[in-house]
C-alpha cells in the first residue's frame, strides 16, 4: 500500500513538492515515505502513475512489497486520511 525511497535518492526535493498526501518526508541522508499516508496518488488524481515516481530523476521510488497495494485498499486509505 505504499511506495518507498531507496538508497539511490539524491534528496533533490522533487518528490516532496509533488506528493499530494504529504507522505514524503525529509530525512538524513535520503527522503522517506510514510506508508500510512501514501496512497500511490489513488484518490488524488485520475492517472495511475504516482506523482513522486514520475518526477524522480534517479528512479529511487519503488513499490514497497511489504504492503498490499490493490486499488480498493489504497482508496480506503485515501478516504480514511481525507474525511
Amino acid at each position: 500500500m505504499a511506495l518507498k525511497i531507496i538508497d539511490e535518492c539524491i534528496a533533490c526535493d522533487a518528490c516532496f513538492e509533488v506528493c499530494p498526501s504529504g507522505a514524503v518526508k525529509c530525512a538524513d541522508p535520503i527522503y522517506i515515505i510514510n506508508e500510512s499516508l501514501c496512497t500511490e496518488c489513488v484518490g488524488y488524481k485520475e492517472d495511475e502513475n504516482p506523482s513522486c515516481s514520475a518526477v524522480c530523476p534517479v528512479e529511487a521510488i519503488v513499490i514497497d512489497e511489504r504492503y498490499e497495494r490493490d486499488r480498493d485498499t489504497l482508496l480506503k486509505k485515501f478516504k480514511r486520511n481525507n474525511p
